[in-house]
């Protein structure tokens, strides 16, 4: 940390005496052309003070900026600072007549736009990549309303990922001891299940089977990029309140053999679609296996943020593949705010409700072809299995408005993870307990009866067989 902050500072005085080399006056000069000459200027510069300097004065002023301005400033760099027209075409016709290595070294180097290198060069000033990463978040925000725009993100989006790769990341564990700064931006990042306060975070991290772990970038030391809560269990959890109600009794962190990974949250938006979540997980599994031995299994306990709005409009659309008449009319009940409250109606949905969401998950896909639950993408493409379907595992308002209160349980089975990872990856598999799988084969009469006559707790749904294997659903 000392070493951190003292190189903070020696840039920090490099870069205001590089100033004063620019301007004798020490004052800031927005030239002819705003920061847009200074920008040109930045790409020109060969001195190293000069370009600290110049970069520090760009992201300054960006971060006065209104929003008008820095939607500007984006559109400047997508117009001003694409690639060099004229070379570029040079390259295409030199390529097309010479094939040789060195035509295509040219083509590549002028393909790319201008503004990757500005943006590496403004990673020069200071606290620079903060600033930058606040920068994409604000890009983020403007695309929706300005698509072509993607082309400047997809410039942030491929430097990031180079920048924020496995090699330059920190795992530290997050304990009750980790300095307030910290544990105040765990509380605020908190995106799975709110954390009320500082009595709960202390129930979350402070007893012997809780443990927190996140990755840090060495250029913002107190700044988690992502974090996982973990509970040390003797079993795999049905519903999260198992995991977080206030009377639960704690266990000896040696006496666990389930690792479960209740909440993953990302901390900065700026950094969305840079993936390193998949790393996390499997570097917190090994930690926890040197660190605890007779751990055996590492299941997570995770929401379907999305079930509850494809539901909707599987219920609305005129026919679906996934549900039929009959159970429109038992899910109606769901438009009943108060429907946990009428056993009948809680007794008729469950069968229907778990049926629907096993062929969400195993069959429901987004225009990419690929799962539409987030959730499942993340922990499929990570080599999971989908283990079991939880009913009504989550209360809580948030819980109810994203999925009626069902979460999943995804199995880390370290021996299968690389296969099914290539399974999920390479040929659209999603590997599922056969007890998920059943409730797609069954017809509906017997599903439902099998369902009902199975209090959720004994015999929940989708639970190993008795040789624990699973199978594969092609997609």
């Amino acid at each position: 940390m000392n070493s951190v902050s003292f190189l903070g500072d020696m840039l920090q005085t490099i870069a205001e005496r590089g100033r004063r080399f620019l301007s004798p006056s020490g004052k800031e000069e927005a030239g002819a052309g705003g920061v847009e000459a200074i920008c040109e200027t930045l790409l020109s510069s060969h001195g190293e003070a000069s370009g600290m300097a110049l970069a520090k004065t760009i992201l300054d002023r960006w971060s006065r900026f209104d929003e008008e301005q820095r939607r500007d400033f984006m559109v400047m760099l997508l117009e001003r600072f694409g690639p060099d027209a004229a070379r570029l075409d040079k390259a295409i016709d030199d390529y097309r007549g010479l094939r040789t290595p060195q035509a295509l070294l040219e083509l590549h180097s002028a393909a790319e736009p201008r503004r990757q290198e500005l943006i590496r060069r403004l990673n020069l000033a200071p606290n620079g990549i903060a600033t930058l990463v606040r920068m994409r978040e604000n890009l983020l925000a403007m695309k929706s309303a300005q698509p072509d725009l993607d082309a400047v993100d997809a410039d942030f989006a491929h430097l990031f990922g180079s920048w924020f790769n496995r090699g330059f990341l920190v795992l530290r564990p997050i304990s009750w001891s980790t300095p307030a700064d910290i544990l105040e931006k765990i509380i605020r990042y908190e995106a799975v299940h709110q954390i009320d306060g500082w009595d709960e975070l202390r129930r979350r991290l402070a007893p012997d089977d809780r443990r927190c772990f996140a990755f840090f970038h060495p250029q913002l030391v107190d700044e988690p990029l992502i974090f996982v809560e973990v509970a040390l269990t003797r079993s795999v959890p049905a519903a999260i309140a198992d995991v977080l109600r206030e009377d639960r009794a704690a266990i000896a962190a040696a006496d666990a053999t389930t690792a479960v990974f209740y909440s993953i949250s990302n901390c900065q938006q700026g950094l969305r679609g840079i993936s390193f979540g998949n790393f996390l997980i499997k570097q917190v599994v090994e930690d926890l296996r040197r660190e605890l031995p007779k751990l055996d299994t590492f299941v997570t306990l995770s929401p379907a943020p999305a079930f509850a709005q494809w539901l909707a409009r599987e219920r609305r659309a005129e026919t679906s593949d996934a549900i039929d008449d009959t159970d429109r009319a038992v899910l109606a009940a769901l438009d009943d705010p108060n429907w946990l409250s009428v056993p009948a109606a809680t007794t008729a949905v469950q069968p229907v409700l778990t049926t629907a969401a096993a062929w969400y998950l195993l069959r429901a896909r987004n225009a990419q072809g690929k799962p539409v639950d987030p959730v499942a993408r993340f922990h499929l493409g990570n080599g999971a299995r989908l283990e079991r379907i939880n009913f009504l595992a989550d209360k809580s308002a948030s819980g109810m408005r994203q999925a009626h209160g069902l979460m999943v349980n995804y199995l880390y089975k370290l021996d299968d993870i690389e296969t099914n990872h290539e399974a999920f990856a390479g040929r659209g598999e999603v590997v599922a307990a056969q007890g998920i799988r059943r409730l797609l084969r069954a017809d509906r009469p017997q599903r439902a009866l099998a369902v009902l006559r199975a209090p959720p707790r004994e015999r929940p749904v989708g639970a190993k067989t008795a040789d624990g294997k699973g199978t594969r659903e092609l997609t």
